[in-house]
Order: C-alpha cells, then sequence, then structure tokens
C-alpha cells in the first residue's frame, strides 16, 4: 500500500503546522518539514518541540533563505527530499505541499488513489510550445541569468537583465534536456525521486544552469521527471486542486466551500484562508476518516467561473464592423421570442408554424442543429452566426421569399436582440416569463455544467440562488432596455390575457392569438 511523505514548505503559523503535521502522520503517512530560514527562530523551535519526538516527521538538516521565484525554493524543496529518503525508506511517494494546503480526500481514498496506477503527478508542458506561461516574461527566463530577486530587488533585477541584453550575453538550456514547465505541487514516486537526486549528482551543470532561471519550481521538477521517466508513466496533472483569478492571483478558499472541496476530482486544496477555521477543522478531521465516501462532481473551475462573471456583464455602446456591415432592411419584420425554458418556446413556435404563414425558426444562436438552410457558410458555426448576425437574418429573408421572419433566442443573448431592435427593420419581441423552481434550476445548472449528477445538495443549494438570479438578471435586462415592440406571455396569466399580447406580437386577429395562447402543456417542464 501506498505510504506517503508530504514534504510540507512553509514559514509561518507553526500552530497550524503543527496540526497538520500531526493529521497526516496519525494513519501512518510521513511529514518531511523545511520551515524558512528568514522566520522566526521561536516559530521554528516550538515546531521542533512539538513535532521531534514524532517519528513519522523530520526537518531538512539545512534551512534556506527563501524567496519567491528563486532557486532557494528548489533547494529548500531537495533538503527535504534528501533527508526523507534517508528516513523513511518504505515510503512509496513523495508529494509537495505549502502550509496554505488542506487535504480534501481521506487518506484510505489517496492511498489507494495512489496504488491505482504506477504513476507520477506533475503538470509537464513543453515550455515554448505550450501556452502555460499566459503573460509576462517567457524566453527571458531561461536564457538570462537572474541573481536578484525581481519582487525585492526590483532595479537590480531588470539593470541586470537589460545589461545582458545589451551585451548579447545570452546561454541556452543544456542541449539534451527538453525544458518543460508546470505546477510546482507534484506527487512522484520513489524510485523517481531518487533518480532526480542522483542525476544531480551526476549532472551539476543542470544545477548551474537552473540556479540563475527565474521561478525554477516551475521548470526543474517538471522537466527533470520528463527528462528521466517514460512519458507513459507520466500523469500531466497536479493532485492539489487550485484555481486562479483573471489577474493571476490564487483563489483562496472559505468555510462553504467545504461539499465543494470534497466533489473535486483531487487528493489536496490551496489556498486555504488562514481566518477559515471552520473549514480547517474540517478538512483536518477529514484525512483521518476511513468510512468516508466521496462523490466526485469536478464543478469547482465551471462555478468560479460562472460566478465571478456575473460581476463582468457590460454594455458596449458602438457597434463591431461586421455587425454594422450592413441592414436588414426597413421593409422587413423582425419577430423574436425569448425565454430560457427552450422547450417552451419551441412548443409556442410549433403552434405558430402551424395557425400562420410567418416562416419560424427556432434558436438559430444558441443550437448548432437549427434547421437552418444553406447560407454560403455562414450558418456553419455559432461563433459565425453571431459575428454576422444581421447579414445571417437578412439572408434568411431573401431564402424565404418573405417579408416577415420568426426566430427564437436565449435570454442571455440581449445583444443580438438589442443590435436587431437598432436596425432600420421593423422589430418586435416576445418575453415568455415563466415558473422557474428548485428542480428545473438544478436540472439547468447540471445542463451548463456547473454541477454534476453527483453534486452534493448543500452545494447546490448555495448555488440555485445565484442561478436563480442570473436567469432574473437575463429577463430585467429586455425588460430595462425600454424596446417599443416588447410583449410579454405569463405562465400563471389566463390564456386571454396572454392572447392579446400574442395577438399585437404576430399582428393576427383574435381567434389566432388565442389558439396560439392555447398551445397544448405550453409551460410544462
Amino acid at each position: 500500500m501506498a505510504k506517503i511523505v508530504y514534504v510540507l514548505l512553509c514559514h509561518k503559523d507553526p500552530k497550524s503546522i503543527i496540526q497538520q503535521a500531526e493529521r497526516l502522520t496519525e494513519v501512518g503517512d510521513y511529514v518531511s518539514i523545511h520551515f524558512d530560514k528568514t522566520a522566526s527562530k521561536a516559530d521554528y523551535d516550538a515546531l521542533q518541540a512539538a513535532l521531534g519526538g514524532n517519528s513519522h516527521v523530520t526537518f531538512a538538516n539545512k534551512r534556506e533563505n527563501c524567496g519567491w521565484g528563486e532557486w532557494s525554493l528548489v533547494a529548500a524543496t531537495l533538503r527535504a527530499l534528501e533527508v526523507a529518503v534517508e528516513e523513511f525508506p518504505d515510503a512509496t511517494h513523495y508529494y509537495m505541499l505549502s502550509g496554505d494546503c488542506q487535504a480534501i480526500k481521506s487518506a484510505a481514498y489517496a492511498h489507494e488513489f495512489l496504488d491505482g496506477a504506477d504513476k507520477d503527478y506533475v503538470e509537464s508542458f513543453d515550455y515554448f510550445e505550450s501556452d502555460w506561461i499566459k503573460t509576462g516574461m517567457k524566453e527571458g527566463r531561461l536564457i538570462y541569468r537572474h541573481w536578484f530577486n525581481e519582487r525585492t530587488q526590483k532595479g537590480l533585477f531588470y539593470a541586470s537583465m537589460n545589461l545582458q541584453k545589451k551585451l548579447g550575453w545570452v546561454r541556452q538550456p543544456p542541449e539534451d534536456i527538453q525544458m518543460m514547465i508546470g505546477s510546482q505541487w507534484w506527487c512522484l514516486r520513489r524510485r523517481t525521486i531518487e533518480s532526480i537526486l542522483t542525476f544531480l549528482k551526476e549532472r551539476p551543470d543542470v544545477t548551474k544552469f537552473f540556479k540563475t532561471t527565474w521561478i525554477p519550481d516551475e521548470t526543474f521538477f517538471q522537466t527533470l521527471v520528463r527528462h528521466l521517466i517514460p512519458k507513459d508513466q507520466i500523469e500531466s496533472r497536479s493532485l492539489t486542486f487550485k484555481m486562479f483569478t483573471d489577474y493571476g492571483m490564487p483563489v483562496t478558499f472559505h468555510n462553504d466551500h467545504y461539499e465543494m472541496l470534497l466533489g473535486q476530482d483531487y487528493l489536496f486544496a490551496r489556498k486555504i484562508s488562514p481566518e477559515a477555521h471552520e473549514l480547517k477543522e474540517r478538512l483536518g478531521a477529514l484525512y483521518t476518516d476511513a468510512d468516508r465516501k466521496f462523490e466526485i462532481s469536478g464543478e469547482g473551475e465551471r462555478i468560479f467561473a460562472f460566478l465571478t462573471g456575473r460581476g463582468r456583464v457590460g454594455r458596449r455602446f458602438a457597434p463591431r464592423f461586421w455587425e454594422a456591415e450592413s441592414s436588414i432592411g426597413k421593409d422587413r419584420t423582425v419577430l423574436m421570442i425569448t425565454c430560457k425554458k427552450w422547450h417552451v418556446a419551441k412548443r409556442l413556435v410549433e403552434t405558430i408554424r402551424d395557425k400562420t404563414d410567418i416562416p419560424t425558426l427556432d434558436f438559430i444562436f444558441n443550437e448548432l442543429d437549427a434547421g437552418l438552410p444553406d447560407l454560403g457558410g455562414i450558418e456553419k458555426s455559432l461563433s459565425k452566426r453571431g459575428r454576422h448576425r444581421r447579414s445571417m437574418v437578412r439572408m434568411l429573408f431573401d431564402y424565404y421569399s418573405n417579408d416577415t421572419l420568426l426566430f427564437c433566442l436565449d435570454t442571455a443573448n440581449f445583444e443580438v436582440a438589442d443590435d436587431i431592435f437598432r436596425d432600420r427593420c421593423v422589430t418586435r419581441l416576445l418575453e415568455i416569463d415563466c415558473d422557474f423552481t428548485d428542480d428545473y434550476l438544478t436540472g439547468h445548472a447540471k445542463r451548463i455544467g456547473l454541477a454534476g449528477e453527483k453534486s452534493s445538495a448543500e452545494l447546490l443549494s448555495r448555488l440555485l440562488p445565484t442561478v436563480r438570479r442570473d436567469v432574473n438578471d437575463e429577463y430585467d435586462r429586455f425588460r430595462e432596455a425600454g424596446f417599443a415592440g416588447h410583449f410579454r406571455i405569463v405562465e400563471w396569466n389566463s390564456a386571454e390575457d396572454n392572447a392579446e399580447q400574442i395577438a399585437k406580437f404576430l399582428d393576427v386577429d383574435h381567434d389566432t392569438a388565442l389558439a396560439v395562447a392555447n398551445t397544448r402543456d405550453l409551460f410544462a417542464d
């Protein structure tokens, strides 16, 4: 069975580190600690006093002065690894952690997971070909020598690099090594760690090169594992769940993230907020809970993108050039039905198709298979339809040889409606207002990937109010726009009331509108 050494790099909060080490070792695993030399001596003494008698805990035999982006972080990791390999000969895996990490699975789950495949888990992407580095310096991390810290010695850092640029003083990585990059939070097998340590003794040129690269903790182990271990024995992923904002800052987890974290397909998570005492306590107890079962839903990143995206909904005032490239035509009438429940809108459209001569289409900006005719290629993708929406609608008028056309819109497509209302054509909009039950919103969250079939009830109870608010906000955008041709039918209104709105929207007589309003099971889910 797997026995794990947790390589713990830390620099503060000895109380939390002690609790973490005691819990991780309680079930037979090990911890090897490197405590930053720049940190308080009293804190380090407290660690040794509390953990020195624990035979499953060891300390790096030499402490490094650690700085973000420096070789010192790799050196500290190597110090902790060297002593762990020596003191824990029965260890099978080495898992990189920081003091901000917490287990989100039990030891029993972690051991079973690692026993399931004879692999190393480390993000390892081609340094030059991949887009792992989103912004900032890329080639310059390697080809220039970095002796200064960019955060604490910014002036010297850039002066040194600019001087090297001016002098043309560049270098290349060792010729026989393919540079890789990825997260520094890895889990490696014992033989992989032993291979790395042996390799470094034989190749001092490799260590010399990495010592003056910038942010080597994202390249050192990632490169050496790929150099030494067959590709089919490497899983290019981290087992530590982490997320980043659009600004490259790590997302911090709080007390109300407990159920969400347990549902992710990872063994640990970072960063846990220092103030999240309840979360730390619950996660701390988790590792020793051998009976705990886990349902993996994996919706964490999608939920984060959804929730943060709610604050980014804005409007632009000038149309793109491709949106203004043509007019639909001032003598033509566009009829749009907007509804979040697509099946309701489609039922209504089917009746309109049966009761009138109006050419009708379903969700042409949302469904790839929307039954569109050949329009010269513009219909081939949703993105192309959205970019050239006026042109596409104009071509549909030409295809059907009719001056009226009806199609459906998801309530998320406000910009399409807004753009068409700005055209010279006659435009009318029918909003279908439905009742959104919790069951429907749960299904909606699953359909769009915010939740999975195994998402917990607690997670859904926290998510549903935001999903409901998001749907309501989409409807509100249409109502607040003040479109002159905006009509509305409502699930809880009478057929007579709805028929009055439909008659104005379609420009048909009352009997026809009433027949449409009486569509069988119109609002049924």
